[in-house]
């Protein structure tokens, strides 16, 4: 497939006044003949760009996505072999590599057709510009909860379908039947007035030079065999084996070790080094300044800084190498910046009001506070969350004059790949990137900074490197969650009602309605300020629902509380006009016993959100003792359109509920003299064994469109379980982390900055 420019697309027009250009010539007609040397191997035959048979009738699903601890290629493999009537048995799963035709076309076309449905005859079209603009544009991304339901709605299912449908066409001929009379089984192929059954290998070259229909006829739901069933993990024995590769397990032959130091004020640039005693330690080869990030290769948005770094024949002396320098930094503007700075300028900036930008702006909120029997007000505070994913941030890079050769595990394979040969002056086509499982990634691990650092020593040193951040580097040098500072004002008429919401927060990121709330509250003014600041940011599991999950599920608890009413029932006399809302949560109470009265210093705590195309309620009972907190359970209800995998949903909910717990208890980078304050995991705590709550998860099934399952169980946690602590103590937590409190009985947090 030819590679347009980025400028190529954008000024083509392909999009533009409304109008869409379609042609056949934009049509991808068989990619698996384009890519069959770089995916397919001796004995097997690649018949669409996500399924090769092998001459045993072996079927492998070949997933554009990385595998981080999420299940994916599980996942999409079973949408793939649904379709595709499949052997489950005898089904492989592995990862697409880092080329253009892997884009994620279906991506592109979820994002920007959202709901759009085209005729038939336009598909092959519209997918063949899609294509092509996501190779344009690099991108191959894992994250946004976007696998399942637009890569596997979009991609998978239909590549199952489609392959399943040149099966047929081929039998059929070589049968002299008439298609209709062919049925699918387990990987062959039937045809029961004749007796004839051939597995789907003996037509596998003949459906290789076929084109894939973009529209097969795909399966009702009801008939589903695979999808919807428990299936183990393929990834799993590999990891308790220890077979499985990381980044980090990566050996090439002559290479050394690197681990490096940034500047710890962000932008900043060395003044002056001694690298005497680094260069003594023994084994130490070499010391590299990395330099900072231009104007035009900027990291993630951010030029990021200088980084000095140690080379070494083993990590550890690398690291004692970095230890031992002396290095004086240049901190440039930022020297000053504080949390304590950046919070007072939130507050300053959301109480000038200058330039709001609106979300939403519907009635008229000044009458409805004019006319409000009560009112209510309140802000809320969220710091700078790290993600400090398990594995930290390596890569191996062997980069030569005119080639380069990346291993990474990385969110991004072809944007990595892009980055790394902007930074090393080469073309994307002469960098090969192999990526690995990933210890984690949760959005990290989508900014390639790591990588170009490798990829730069290599070249230094003529010699392969491999990188190995340290956990304190890990931590303060990461693109973090963005703190949020968000205001919030309620009318309530004299029964309790709620008339008006009115809520201006800083800096709007993804996704754009994060904000918004599906309570029918008749007058709402939602928005916006910019107030920017010097600390980078990215994507955070759950990007901005995180923060603002928290914010309005706690502030109409507020109203609640506020109005007399039962948080619950509150909630549920607002989501008339949402049925599939209030299934939801009021599943999530009836598991929970909402009901059922708990002891003195007990609470229950309620929270409704809708992120990533699904639903989920949670609910939290803790036990507050001497200004403690214990979460005791978590109840957590969701509604994903349909559980592909529900183990898997299982699995994501508790793991997000985790990481989520993890923020609202403990988590919190500082800024202090324009640096990060926090260093390990002994000052950027996580949740351990013993404060784990017991958590039920239950799933239903509406049949409405496919959501995400990584993301949405994070949002809920941290406002479920503030409320919780308001119903046992009165307590109401306004700013975040809990360690920051002493939750003694009855004390009432202001929101006070500080």
């Amino acid at each position: 497939m030819g590679k347009w420019t980025r400028r190529a697309f954008i000024t083509s027009g392909i999009v533009a006044g409304g109008g869409l250009v379609i042609g056949v010539a934009m049509r991808p007609g068989n990619q698996a003949r384009r890519i069959s040397e770089v995916i397919g191997d001796e004995g097997g035959q690649l018949v669409h760009s996500y399924v090769k048979i092998d001459s045993d009738n072996v079927i492998t699903a070949i997933v554009p996505h990385s595998e981080m601890g999420q299940g994916v290629l599980t996942t999409l493999g079973q949408m793939l072999a649904e379709e595709l009537d499949a052997d489950w048995d005898n089904l492989r799963v592995e990862e697409a590599p880092a080329i253009g035709e892997y884009a994620h076309y279906a991506l592109g076309r979820g994002y920007l057709f959202a709901g759009t449905e085209f005729p038939d005859i336009i598909v092959p079209s519209i997918d063949g510009m899609m294509m092509r603009v996501a190779d344009s544009l690099d991108m191959q991304i894992t994250g946004g909860s976007m696998s399942v339901r637009v890569t596997g709605v979009m991609g998978m299912q239909v590549a199952g379908a489609a392959t399943r449908q040149m099966l047929v066409e081929a039998a059929s001929r070589a049968w002299d039947v008439d298609q209709a009379e062919i049925t699918t089984e387990a990987s062959h192929l039937i045809h029961a007035q004749s007796g004839r059954r051939a597995p789907y290998a003996e037509f596998a070259a003949t459906v290789a030079e076929m084109t894939p229909s973009y529209t097969p006829t795909l399966k009702d739901p009801q008939d589903y065999k695979i999808v919807g069933t428990h299936k183990p993990r393929r990834d799993i024995p590999a990891k308790v084996d220890g077979s499985v590769q990381f980044a980090l397990d990566v050996r090439v032959p002559n290479m050394l070790y690197a681990t490096v130091v940034r500047a710890p004020v962000f932008g900043g640039t060395v003044a002056d080094f001694d690298d005497q005693a680094a260069r003594a330690i023994e084994g130490v080869v070499d010391v590299v300044v990395l330099p900072a990030a231009s104007a035009n290769t900027m990291v993630g948005g951010f030029n990021v800084g200088e980084t000095i770094a140690v080379v070494a024949d083993s990590y550890w002396s690398a690291k004692r190498g970095v230890d031992a320098l002396s290095v004086n930094w240049n901190d440039g503007d930022y020297v000053a910046g504080s949390s304590d700075a950046i919070f007072a300028q939130f507050d300053r900036d959301i109480t000038a009001n200058e330039g709001k930008e609106h979300d939403i702006d519907q009635g008229d909120t000044g009458s409805a506070f004019e006319s409000a029997a009560q009112l209510i007000e309140a802000d809320y505070y969220v710091p700078y969350l790290a993600h400090s994913c398990m594995e930290p941030m390596n890569a191996t890079a062997d980069v030569r004059a005119d080639r380069a050769e990346i291993w990474v595990g990385c969110q991004n394979p072809l944007g990595f790949r892009r980055m790394v040969a902007d930074f090393i002056g080469l073309d994307s086509e002469n960098v090969t990137l192999h990526n690995h499982a990933m210890g984690g990634g949760f959005g990290r691990k989508a900014v390639p900074d790591y990588a170009i650092q490798a990829a730069q020593l290599s070249q230094a040193i003529n010699r392969p490197v491999q990188l190995i951040w340290s956990r304190e580097e890990d931590v303060r040098q990461d693109f973090y969650r963005p703190a949020v500072q968000s205001r919030f004002r309620g009318a309530l008429d004299e029964q309790g009602n709620l008339l008006a919401w009115e809520n201006t927060y800083v800096n709007k990121n993804e996704p754009v309605e994060a904000p918004l709330i599906p309570y029918a509250v008749p007058a709402q003014d939602i928005g916006y300020v910019s107030s920017p600041t010097h600390v980078p940011f990215g994507a955070w599991r759950s990007v901005d629902h995180s923060q603002h999950g928290f914010f309005t599920e706690s502030f109409i608890d507020e109203a609640a509380h506020a109005a007399g009413r039962d948080p619950y029932e509150y909630r549920a006399e607002l989501l008339g006009e949402h049925p599939r809302h209030l299934a939801v949560l009021r599943k999530a109470a009836e598991e929970a016993n909402w009901s059922q009265a708990l002891g003195t210093g007990r609470g229950r705590g309620i929270s409704l959100q809708e992120s990533f195309g699904s639903l989920v309620a949670q609910v939290v009972e803790v036990t507050v003792s001497d200004g403690e907190v214990s979460v005791d359970r978590v109840v957590a209800v969701i509604d994903p359109g349909l559980a592909i995998a529900p183990d898997g949903i299982a699995a994501q909910l508790e793991s997000g509920i985790i990481y989520g717990l993890t923020a609202a208890l403990h988590g919190e980078i500082t800024i202090e003299n324009g640096a990060v304050v926090q260093s390990n995991f002994h000052d950027y705590k996580a949740v351990r064994m013993n404060e784990a709550p017991e958590i039920e998860t239950h799933v239903i099934n509406s049949g409405h469109a496919i959501g995400g399952a990584g993301e949405p169980g994070t949002p809920g946690i941290g406002p479920a379980l503030a409320n919780a602590i308001y119903a046992a103590t009165g307590t109401r937590i306004r700013r975040l982390p809990l360690g920051n409190f002493n939750l003694n009985y009855g004390v009432e947090d202001t929101g006070a900055v500080g």
